[in-house]
C-alpha cells in the first residue's frame, strides 16, 4: 500500500505539496516513486528560476523510465534540495521527508486550492493505478 499523507496536497502528475504561508515545498509522491522503481538521476531548477503551474520544472529518471517533474504552482524557486540530487535513491526511501525536491514562492497562493487533498488523491491513485 502506498503512503498518502493527509496534510499534503497532490497533483494529477503525482507531485505532493506542503504549504507554508506563500511558499510550498514539493516532491514526488510515494505512488510515483513506486511506479518509477529505483531512482537513478534527478535534474532540478536553480534558486531564482521561475516556474509555471503544470509546466515541467525538472526531470526524474529511474531504471525504468525518465519523466518530467511538473510544477504544482507558478512562482520562483527559492531552494533546491542538493542532497537529493546527490543521492536520488532517497526519493525511493523517503519521498515525503528527506527527498523533498524544491521550495517555490508562489505568485498566486490560490492555485493550491485547485490541487487534490489526500482523499481525492487516494481515489485518483486507485483509479489510475488499478491497485
Amino acid at each position: 500500500m502506498v503512503e498518502i499523507k493527509s496534510d499534503l496536497r497532490y497533483t494529477k502528475s503525482h507531485e505532493w505539496v506542503k504549504v507554508d504561508g506563500d511558499t510550498i515545498t514539493m516532491g514526488v509522491s510515494d505512488f510515483a516513486q513506486s511506479e518509477l522503481g529505483d531512482i537513478t538521476y534527478l535534474e532540478l531548477p536553480e534558486p531564482g528560476e521561475s516556474v509555471t503551474q503544470s509546466e515541467p520544472l525538472g526531470v526524474i529518471e529511474s531504471v525504468k523510465a525518465a519523466s518530467d517533474i511538473y510544477s504544482p504552482v507558478t512562482g520562483e524557486i527559492v531552494e533546491a534540495n542538493d542532497q537529493v540530487v546527490d543521492a536520488p535513491e532517497s526519493v525511493n526511501s523517503s519521498p515525503y521527508d528527506d527527498a523533498w525536491l524544491v521550495k517555490i514562492k508562489m505568485s498566486d497562493p490560490s492555485q493550491v486550492d485547485g490541487l487534490m487533498d489526500s482523499a481525492a488523491y487516494e481515489k485518483f491513485v486507485e483509479e489510475e493505478g488499478g491497485h
